[in-house]
């Protein structure tokens, strides 16, 4: 909710305090007296001519005032501008009148310089009986049926509790329920219409917010007003507090705000709110607008706006003056304080269960509020910083960007910080709840003003160019410090560059460029350094012994650009050794087997090799593969190298074949491009890469195969294969064939013939016509009878 405050803790340290710091110019890079100015706010210039020796750079023009007149600067030379307050509008204060001060000063202009902090007093004191606005917003859910009653009544004792402050007092009344839209509110058309009991005949209609009185002072209009107020009801416990609040704060001409008055809204509820994005329950997308939409007393976008933020509402309460006081019901204390805690200027009260405490309260609330002055600040420029002080016997917490003050009247020290060189801006400082400010205007300081030559060149420029603020702005064609240098085709920069190394500090920090040399400095000895780039010295060299190079160096130059030169017989770092070769010998009297040097009388091996005498490779590769090829060529002249192997083995293999291996170690065994298997053993000689080799005479080489034996085989093969095949054809024929007279033999068994006598032919013609349909199944009429 306040993103518009810039919310700042600062350390606030006096002169006499135990944490005083000394003044620090923290420097960037410095090329004139406004980058000097802008760098820290404790940065001073020294426009001093001569100030500079011959080659070094402006940027030693830059320090604190005390540094700079330690370094022979005249005090009439520094230039540190300081920050100007200037007060263009301060009426005195006066608590009484139509238009009453309670505020000073009322407009100041700050002139200040990035980093510098500019503090001014700022004053209050309320006005003796300064008009007081109060706005009633009552909760009409069905659950505040019994408060009604007495809120109905409580016009005249209101009005008589706001009179013992002031003459000018009026009062209001407003009202709210929720939203008219599910899930908040039934919308059955009778629910709309009477959403209370349907036993309860005093019940009206629905809505989100009524405003039903403006401010007025007469108490039997508020009794009026307020007696014509009924019971209505919603479905979720939550209410439409917010949207309330909104419309209250925003509407200004419907409620009857008037311009110089203190502003009080109280809210009386026994529910706790809806706020952002609860709206798309039901739908409702749109933020809200922070706008006045009051249509017949009633909130005309309360279903098409969605709920008002915290942060919203006290933007807009802020804005508008208005001081809320929450009168609520002990169930909802906690959330009421919550949101207290979110809004400036307001106060929580505990509501009785039927609101018969609630003039009390009020009195209580707004004593509390009128007791309690907040300062804070509106539209605070970017890079601005602002931190209030109370001046009071029980203030707030110091250092914030608010400043509390429970007694009046009271006053605040006001600290206003530009943390670089913004534009010309303003800003608003008011105490909260009243109406008065105080309009703060900003100008940068992060120019200097310096006493420039009048003629365009000067003597101090070698008549070459004019002085500005004590350096030497040169005509064209000429560069340096004074103008000295003839730039040809390159400018300072260039110039300037081909005195740092690796694109380092200019000289190492050690000299002066000029016209593109270093010019070195002397050390604290007095010797110079020395080298292209000031970089050598002779006078850091390694100690042996808490003694430069041990005490053995040579005496002339015996510290050089950081490197001892040892006498003869001594060596090291710090010529720390004696020349000597005897803890490097090995047994064959080589020096780390020609595989390391010796210094200090040790082996310095070669990468891979390890100490004392540089015998043993650990991380080389497997030597029993990458010679195999010298190997086989050597000892059967085979392999890749058969043609050359002379030349290209000779200087790190010598190899002879033998009957039995003499050499200690592993053994190697490898096969070559002939397949046949190989043993020799290596021995290292001394060198990197020399090697003695034994080679077996005898290699292991596969047998040839007997092709007559593959060739019967193969045929032998192939023969009974046939065989099997043919073995397998006749059996699968011999079984489908006993298959077939299988079936036959079961056909034939199903076939009965019956046996017929043999007739005489009369006889068959008797039979025949013997036939008739009673005998015609009898055996001796023949089988033509049957049929």
């Amino acid at each position: 909710m306040d993103s518009y405050r810039l919310v700042l803790l600062i350390l606030l340290v006096s002169k006499d305090g135990l944490c005083q710091q000394k003044e620090v110019c923290s420097k960037t890079v410095i090329n004139s007296c406004a980058d000097c100015i802008t760098s820290g706010p404790y940065c001073a210039w020294c426009q001093q001519l001569n100030f500079t020796k011959a080659g070094e750079q402006e940027a030693v023009r830059c320090d604190t005032v005390e540094e700079l007149m330690e370094r022979g600067c005249r005090m009439e030379d520094v230039i540190s501008p300081k920050n100007d307050i200037d007060i263009t509008a301060n009426q005195a204060l006066s608590p009484e009148g139509r238009e009453p001060v309670q505020m000073r000063p009322q407009r100041i202009n700050l002139k200040l310089r990035p980093g510098l902090p500019a503090t001014f007093k700022v004053s209050f004191k309320r006005a003796v009986g300064y008009p007081v606005d109060l706005y009633y917003l009552m909760d009409l859910s069905y659950s505040m049926k019994d408060d009604l009653a007495n809120v109905k009544e409580l016009g005249k004792d209101l009005l008589a509790v706001l009179k013992k402050v002031t003459k000018h007092a009026r009062i209001g009344f407003g009202a709210f329920v929720d939203k008219t839209v599910l899930p908040y509110t039934n919308t059955n058309k009778k629910k709309l219409e009477k959403p209370c009991d349907e036993n309860d005949q005093q019940c009206q209609a629905a809505f989100g917010y009524r405003h039903v009185l403006s401010m007025t002072d007469s108490e039997a209009e508020f009794r009026n007003q307020v007696s014509q107020q009924y019971i209505s009801g919603n479905l979720d416990p939550p209410e439409g507090s917010l949207d309330a609040m909104m419309q209250a704060a925003v509407c200004r001409n419907e409620i009857g705000w008037r311009n110089s008055s203190t502003r009080l809204l109280v809210l009386t509820t026994d529910a706790g709110f809806h706020t952002a994005g609860d709206g798309k329950l039901a739908g409702i997308l749109e933020p809200n607008d922070e706008q006045c939409h009051m249509g017949g007393q009633l909130y005309t976008k309360s279903n098409e706006m969605d709920y008002p933020s915290v942060g919203q509402l006290a933007t807009m309460l802020e804005k508008n003056n208005i001081q809320p006081i929450f009168a609520v019901t002990q169930n909802v204390e906690k959330v009421y304080k919550e949101l207290s805690e979110m809004i400036p200027k307001s106060e929580v009260g505990i509501l009785s269960s039927d609101s018969r405490n609630v003039v009390q309260l009020i009195e209580n609330a707004y004593n509390k509020l009128s007791s309690k002055v907040t300062v804070s600040h509106d539209n605070i420029p970017n890079d601005v910083r602002v931190l209030y002080t109370p001046i009071c016997n029980n203030p707030g917490p110091a250092g914030y960007s608010e400043g509390v003050c429970d007694k009046v009247p009271i006053s605040f020290n006001v600290t206003v910080t530009a943390d670089s060189c913004i534009k010309t801006q303003s800003f608003t400082i008011r105490p909260q709840g009243i109406k008065d400010t105080l309009t703060v205007t900003i100008t940068p300081v992060c120019e200097c003003e310096c006493a420039r030559s009048v003629d365009s060149v000067h003597q101090h420029c070698s008549d070459k160019g004019s002085v500005d603020c004590g350096i030497c702005r040169c005509v064209e064609g000429f560069i340096g410090q004074f103008c000295e240098c003839s730039s040809g085709n390159k400018d300072t920069s260039a110039l300037r560059a081909s005195c740092r190394r690796d694109n380092g500090t200019e000289c190492e920090g050690r000299g002066d460029c000029v016209c593109g040399r270093c010019q070195c400095h002397t050390t604290e000895s007095g010797s110079s350094y020395h080298g292209e780039f000031c970089q050598c010295d002779d006078e850091h060299c390694e100690k042996f012994q808490n003694k430069l190079c041990g005490g053995r160096a040579a005496a002339l130059s015996s510290c050089n650009c950081g490197e001892c030169k040892c006498n003869p017989g001594y060596e090291g770092s710090a010529c720390q050794c004696t020349v000597s070769e005897e803890g490097c010998r090995t047994p064959n009297n080589s020096v780390c087997y020609g595989r390391g040097v010796c210094k200090c009388n040790r082996c310095e091996c070669k990468e891979g090799y390890q100490r004392p005498h540089c015998q043993t490779c650990l991380g080389c590769p497997d030597q029993c593969l990458s010679k195999l090829n010298c190997i086989e060529c050597l000892g059967f002249m085979s392999g890749p190298l058969k043609d050359n192997c002379n030349t290209v083995c000779r200087g790190s293999v010598h190899g002879e074949t033998v009957e039995q291996f003499t050499i200690p170690g592993k053994e190697c065994l490898q096969k070559d491009s002939e397949g046949c298997w190989i043993k020799f053993k290596l021995e290292q000689l001394v060198g990197e890469d020399v090697y003695r080799a034994e080679i077996d005479k005898q290699r292991e080489c596969p047998k040839p195969p007997n092709v007559t034996a593959i060739i019967a085989g193969s045929l032998a093969g192939v023969a009974i294969i046939g065989i099997l095949l043919l073995l397998l054809v006749k059996l699968l024929i011999h079984l489908n064939d006993l298959k077939e007279f299988r079936k036959f033999e079961n056909e034939k068994k199903k076939s009965k013939w019956n046996e017929v006598k043999t007739l005489p032919s009369t006889a068959v013609v008797l039979n025949l016509s013997a036939c008739d349909s009673r005998n015609k199944g009898h055996r001796d009429c023949g089988w033509k009878c049957l049929f």
